[in-house]
Order: C-alpha cells, then structure tokens, then sequence
C-alpha cells in the first residue's frame, strides 16, 4: 500500500463504491490465475517423475530429497514472503514468484537438455537440488501475498459479509492448477512429444501471467479509493495527532500502516491457534493425500486405487466454498464449522480404524467416504489460509494501523507446513509397527488436537457477548 501522497478530498462514497466493485473482477482474476500458475508448474514434476528417473537418470533418493528441500523452503517461504508482501508492492512479489518459478522450470529443462547426469552425477544432483531449493520460495509467494490483494479489495462490507463464499470459490485455484498440470502431461506424452515438454509449457505460461500480474493494482488506495480500513486509519492518526498536540508534540504526516511484525501478527487473537490447529488439519491432508493410493492397494490394483483415491481430491474443491458458504450465512462464525466438518471427519477416520484390517470395504461406499473426507477436509484447510486470515488482519487491534494480512496467512502456512512435515514422519513407522488401524487413530488424535487449539473460539462464537452477536468478526 503506497500511502505517500495525499489524500484528494473525500470524494462520493456511491462512487468510491462502485469503482472498487468495477476492478474486483479483475484482482481476483489475476490472483486466481497466479496461484493457479504457481500449482500447474509445481504439480507438472510430479507428474513426470518417472520419467525424470528413467529417462533422464536421476536417482529415485534424489526425487525424494526434492521433495524434502522443497517442503522446507516453501514452509519457509510461506513465513517470510507474507512479510514481504506486506513490506514491498504485493504484485511485484507475486510477479517475482512467478517468474523465478518459470525461470527454475526452464533451468531443470536445462539439466535434462544438456544431460548433466552424463557430465558429473554429484554436479547434476547438487544442481537439481539448488534449483529445487530456491522454487520452493518461489512458489511460497502466490499464498500469502495473493491472499493480502484480495484483502485489500475485497475489503467492502457486502464482500466481508460474503468473504467465506468468496474465498471458497478463489481456493479452487490449486486443484485447478494440479488438474491441468495432469491434463496438461496427458497431452504432451500423448502426442509423443518430449517428457520436458510438460515442464516448459507450465514455465512459459508462468512468466507470461507474470507480466499481466504486474499490471494488477494491489491496494485501492493507489487508485484514490477510500476504503473503510483507510478512515479507519486515518481517523486514528487524527485522535493521535490531537493527543499529541494537547502534549505540545507535533507528528509527522501520516506515511500509511507499517508492515506488522512477526512478534505482533501472533499477538492478534487466535492467529498462534489457528496455525498450530491448521498444521494438525494440514497433517491430516498430507497422509490422505500422499498414502491413500498405497493403502488402498491392499485391496484393489494400482489403477482402480489411484482411481479411487482421486475421489477425496475431487471432493476437496467444493469444501471450501461450501464451508465459506455456510459459515457466511451463520455470521461468519467459522470456527464453529470448521469445529463441526472436523468431528464429522473423526467419524469417518473411526470407520476406517474399524475396518482397514478386514479387506472388507465396498469400492461404492468408499467412493461416497472419500468424496466426503475430501470435502470434510479441503472446506476448513482452504477456508483456514484465506476467510480465517482476512478476519483475523482485520481485527479492532490492528485495523487500520498495521498491515498484516500476508504476514498472518504466511505465518498460518508457513507454521502449518512445518508442523504437517514432522508429523508424516511418522506414519511408516506407525504402519509398519501396527498396522493401518493405528495410523488412521493417529490421524483422528491429528485432527482432535487441531479442534482443541480453536476450542476458545469455538466457544466465542457460539456464546458470544450481546452487542457482537450478529457477526462474529
């Protein structure tokens, strides 16, 4: 937010109104397509990891440090590009995350190109992994720093009212990205083209959305829209300035909202909760998502596992915008959805501790289970980093004296990456020790102590004081 010229009278509010619905369309178009750029080029390697072994010789250790180096840094990533989304221009870091996530794409192809491996093994492992290294920040900018855009412009009353519908619908964003990316590789080997093919589309389509990021506006205010977090700060510099001057001080021109710091983002009420609760709900995802392929296949072959599997998927894309919904039309009283899908998924993790060890499970009532996780889940984890985030920043502590909504989705991201990292590690071992029941109780103790952390709010929300209980901010 550039806050360094002055303000050109108040303006008419019916006009101020009309010209931030008029560019919304266009903020949320450009920063849906910027996350769905960031997951078509992170899911398109996934998608050719066979043949990035077998053709290209790269080990299959080496495919699992990739994933390792990459999970740290984008956990990290997460933690520190929120911070510079509130400290720069948002867009030009959404840009410069877009265009170094091509830019690593384009330096794999390099790698395969010019067969590094054929040159020096240790030169081409070493290279991978830096390059690796550094996507992961990369690809770290499109959460926080897109959600914080949308912040700033979905920032009216009638999109706060509607903020979870809003952000449910802008979080179908990373499963369309993983879709095309998969569609996308289909295609390529397919037509019998060059695996690497499948890594260069996705980066030239991410350089190019780049370019048009740069033109997006990342804050009203830079177009001499008023909006209410603008008097809201200003209103408070005012009654600062005339304490001041009662005191004989004079202050300086008002220069606009600082960046909060990291101390400040987890002092605001339920932001360390919510990340701590979300790295739970995180965890949970992880092992659904990466071990349900390999659990089904006790009972079925790979392909109908995999086929099955991508029912929890397909049902994680209207989770978020049906717990946007709801929670909108209960006052924005999230927590108490949120808290509601997840004991609703600890039965269905109770129904699989129950019977993973039989063999005895109906692929049509797996189907209707799965596509029923996947919504259980994928409605709080989308909801969590965007709706969640946007109330949070906007809370009376630092309303329109700080900016804080990157920081506190990094913060919510980042700290949740971490957690659901740690956590994995211990699903083989579980497996292996005592069986699949044991991991799916695991996962049900996950997703309890995730629902613990928000019990407070929880609390807030269904008992809350008479003047707040319309809307739960």
């Amino acid at each position: 937010m550039s806050e360094t010229k002055p303000l050109v009278g108040n303006g008419d509010d019916i006009e101020m109104f009309r010209r931030l619905k008029a560019y919304q369309p266009f903020a949320f178009f450009v920063t849906f397509g910027g996350y769905f750029m960031a997951h078509f080029s992170r899911k398109c390697y996934s998608t050719v990891k066979k043949q990035f072994q077998m053709d290209a010789g790269y080990s299959a250790t080496l495919l699992s440090a990739m994933d390792t180096i990459f999970m740290a840094t984008y956990a990290a990533g997460n933690i520190i590009n929120g911070k510079l989304g509130d400290t720069f221009n948002p867009t030009t870091i959404l840009a410069i995350g877009l265009l170094g996530s091509g830019a690593c794409l384009i330096f794999i192809n390099i790698a395969i190109w010019l067969d590094f491996v054929a040159i020096n093994v240790t030169f081409a492992n070493v290279f991978i992994l830096s390059i690796y290294f550094l996507f992961g920040f990369f690809q770290a900018t499109g959460g926080p720093v897109g959600t914080a855009v949308m912040g700033n412009w979905f920032c009216d009353p009638e999109s706060i009212k509607n903020r979870g519908v809003i952000f449910g619908f802008w979080t179908c964003h990373q499963y369309m990205g993983d879709i095309t990316a998969a569609l996308c590789t289909a295609w390529v080997l397919g037509m019998g083209a060059p695996y690497w093919w499948a890594l260069l589309i996705p980066a030239v389509a991410n350089m190019l959305w780049a370019f048009l990021t740069c033109q997006l506006v990342a804050d009203p205010y830079d177009m001499g829209i008023i909006t209410p977090e603008v008097k809201a700060r200003q209103a408070k510099f005012e009654a600062k300035k005339k304490e001041m001057a009662e005191q004989g001080v004079k202050l300086e021109e008002d220069k606009g909202p600082q960046a909060i710091s990291y101390v400040d983002a987890f002092r605001i009420p339920m932001v360390a909760q919510y990340a701590f609760a979300f790295g739970f709900f995180k965890l949970t995802n992880y092992v659904l998502f990466f071990w349900l392929p390999y659990f089904l296949g006790k009972n079925f072959d790979d392909v109908t596992a995999n086929l099955i599997a991508s029912l929890y998927s397909v049902g994680m894309m209207p989770g978020g915008i049906i717990v946007g919904y709801v929670s909108d039309l209960f006052g924005g009283r999230r927590a108490v959805v949120i808290g509601t899908f997840m004991g609703m998924l600890i039965v269905f993790l109770a129904i699989f501790a129950k019977f993973s060890e039989s063999g005895h499970m109906d692929p049509i009532v797996l189907l209707a289970m799965l596509g029923c996780m996947g919504i259980l889940v994928g409605g709080p984890n989308n909801i969590i980093t965007s709706a969640v985030a946007a109330d949070l920043s906007s809370h009376p502590s630092v309303l329109g004296s700080s900016k804080s909504l990157g920081t506190v989705t990094g913060l919510i991201n980042g700290c949740g990456a971490i957690t659901a990292s740690l956590g994995l590690m211990a699903v083989g071992p579980l497996q292996a020790a005592f069986g699949w029941s044991s991991v799916w109780l695991y996962l049900i103790a996950c997703t309890a102590s995730g629902t613990a952390l928000m019990g407070t709010k929880i609390y807030a929300e269904l008992f809350p004081p008479a003047e707040t209980s319309s809307v739960i901010v």
